[in-house]
């Protein structure tokens, strides 16, 4: 079972849209809610998944997939 970054993609939801988070190579990729990609780094996606695991946005639910490819 592959464990690394590149196996998981972390998905941010309100009751309006989701973004996606996933590693692609050597950064983090963010894709909107009307699908546009930036790049992103760690610190980024853990500055928009902290506050959602702390409760500190109970309205955003968050949800972590893993792919085994």
């Amino acid at each position: 079972m592959n464990l690394t970054n590149e196996s998981y993609v972390i998905l941010i939801s309100t009751k309006n849209s989701t973004e996606r988070y996933y590693r692609d190579g050597t950064s983090w990729v963010k894709v909107s809610a009307r699908g546009r990609k930036f790049r992103a780094t760690a610190e980024q996606v853990l500055n928009h998944v902290l506050p959602v695991l702390a409760g500190i946005k109970p309205d955003v639910t968050i949800k972590v997939e893993h792919h085994d490819d």
